[in-house]
């Protein structure tokens, strides 16, 4: 943040040259002594001979822009002392302080909202002449500040009044200063300027369905202004997105839950007002994601359904009641957020789907072949093999899929609905049917189509059984390359950079292999030729073209 423009003695200006001693002096003055913020001067000599300024944001700005005009911070707070204090808080929009100056005089300092302050003045500094403040001059001010905050500036002002030792009695309550009848000093404009990125990060929200909506204690038209800069607010948006705190608050109980989901910006905002807006959201059934930094975001935090802590500037109570700390501050981690979080349900989403067609497939063909022939098709051994190579390896295959640019074009998946889409239970049906089909086909008349009928029976019967355990696992590789673009076209899209499933598949591949052709004694197999090698490839292939007909076919059912 950084002061931009000022407006001082009903001129507005950015070159602070303008701005006569006195009112300089003025001006310094309450910002060294109205503060939460301090600021280090380097020794003389040092190799930094910048000062530096600590504190919040805007307090930075403010002590930067004091630092500007000549301030000596140390100077100022050792010619005076201050005796009461008001602290700021978000309904009051403001703090003060009363000071007693060495010449035995009390000077109370305001600093806040520019239209806060600005109500309070009855007159303000003319350079080196104390002015009255009539409506013409009050307009004018307004005016101003209506321009700072179209131009996306943050308004605060200064305001001063000075008081003989016995009008201000130190035995009054802690925040009794007084406020009213104060001189303005300056209005000053704060440039908080958006992040690079931002408004590539808000589309990205959009195009995702995520609804991005600004709560904010600045000024409305402020709030307004930052939101056009950064894509949250377009020129064809409509004036309903747009709302002040009181009024949303000061709404029934309908006409809020009418008006929630269409609001994009809200300006002076409080933390109760905050509260309001995401109640009657989550009210309307919308998963809510709550961004904050201060403590006065805790509230909203801990009643959002996903609550984001920055991790930088974030307190630690509002790190500690938050689900995700983001730890570089940027909007764009939590796009970040989003696409692992996406790919994460995704991935689930594969592997259940892969692992139900896996374990479908086997009961099936075991169980109708035991009750038809009284034999066991697949062993108790060839069944632990592909629990251990299918299981483990598909599990790391299909769960190493790193998130795609397609997830971020998605709606989000709504509140309450099925893990278990109706895409995934068509093709699972599909495959499950088509893996059964082949296999319970290749099982019973396996003589027959492989051409046995010459070789011993005891030969035969290895050999179509070890057909039907390599077709079933061939079946299972293809169906990882189906599962794991179960909603895209292309079975082979992005796969080159995904290179765990490439080394899975192939890892599984050359031991299946070995399993085949060295290591049968102990699963029961035999060495295939190399047309039964491509009888179960061909068998395993169009496996995942029976699970690309639902996608193909039904287009409805990718939704």
């Amino acid at each position: 943040m950084e002061v931009v423009d000022v407006c001082a003695g009903r001129v507005r200006t950015q070159n602070l040259a303008e701005l006569s001693p006195l009112l300089i002096s003025l001006i310094t003055e309450g910002i060294s002594l109205n503060t939460n913020g301090s600021v280090y001067h380097p020794e003389e000599g040092s190799e930094d001979s910048e000062p530096e300024v600590f504190g919040t944001a805007t307090e930075c700005a403010i002590l930067n822009f004091g630092v500007k005009l000549g301030m000596n911070f140390d100077e100022g707070k050792s010619k005076s002392t201050i005796f009461r204090v008001s602290p700021f808080n978000s309904r009051r929009k403001r703090r003060g302080v009363a000071v007693q100056l060495h010449d035995s005089q009390v000077r109370v300092h305001w600093k806040g909202a520019a239209k806060t302050i600005l109500a309070s003045c009855q007159g303000y500094m003319d350079m080196d002449n104390i002015a009255s403040m009539d409506q013409e001059k009050i307009s004018h001010f307004e005016n101003t500040i209506d321009d700072m905050c179209n131009e996306g500036l943050r308004c605060a002002a200064l305001a001063y009044r000075t008081y003989p030792e016995g009008d201000i009695n130190r035995n009054e309550a802690f925040t009794n200063i007084p406020d009213s009848n104060l001189v303005l000093l300056a209005i000053i404009g704060i440039k908080d300027s958006c992040r690079p990125g931002i408004g590539d990060a808000i589309q990205q929200c959009c195009n995702a369905g995520i609804r991005v909506c600004m709560v904010t204690g600045d000024d409305l038209l402020t709030a307004k202004a930052i939101a056009m800069e950064c894509g949250i607010l377009t020129a064809t948006s409509d004036i309903n997105t747009t709302i002040l705190a009181s009024e949303f608050s000061s709404m029934s109980d309908a006409e809020r839950e009418e008006i929630a989901e269409n609001i994009l910006v809200m300006g002076r905002s409080s933390p109760d007002e905050n509260l309001l807006l995401l109640k009657e959201l989550r009210k309307k059934g919308h998963v809510v994601a709550a961004t904050g930094k201060g403590i006065r975001d805790a509230p909203s935090l801990r009643q959002a359904d996903i609550s984001l802590a920055m991790g930088i500037g974030g307190t630690s109570i509002v790190k500690e009641c938050s689900d995700i700390i983001v730890l570089d501050d940027s909007f764009a981690s939590i796009l970040t957020v989003i696409q692992w979080g996406r790919s994460l349900y995704t991935n689930i989403q594969r592997f259940v789907q892969f692992r139900l067609t896996v374990s479908a497939s086997a009961l099936i063909i075991c169980v109708v072949v035991a009750v038809h022939s009284h034999e066991i098709p697949l062993n108790v051994a060839q069944l632990l093999w592909v629990n251990l190579l299918i299981d483990t390896f598909g599990a790391l295959a299909l769960a190493s899929e790193p998130p795609i640019d397609n997830l971020m074009r998605r709606p989000p998946v709504r509140k309450g609905a099925p893990f278990i889409t109706k895409l995934m239970w068509a093709k699972f049906v599909l495959q499950v049917a088509y893996q059964v089909t082949a296999l319970l086909l290749l099982n019973f008349h396996g003589e027959s189509i492989l051409k046995l009928e010459n070789k011993s029976l005891d030969h035969a019967y290895k050999v179509k059984n070890t057909l039907v355990f390599n077709s079933f696992v061939f079946c299972q590789v293809f169906n990882e390359f189906e599962c794991r673009t179960h909603d895209q076209t292309n079975i082979f899209s992005g796969i080159l950079k995904n290179h765990l499933f490439l080394g899975t598949i192939i890892i599984t591949v050359i031991l299946q292999v070995i399993v085949i052709e060295c290591l049968g004694i102990f699963i029961s197999t035999v060495r295939l030729d190399w047309k039964q090698w491509l009888i179960s490839i061909g068998i395993g292939f169009f496996s995942q073209v029976a699970g690309r007909f639902p996608f193909q076919a039904f287009p409805y059912l990718r939704n």
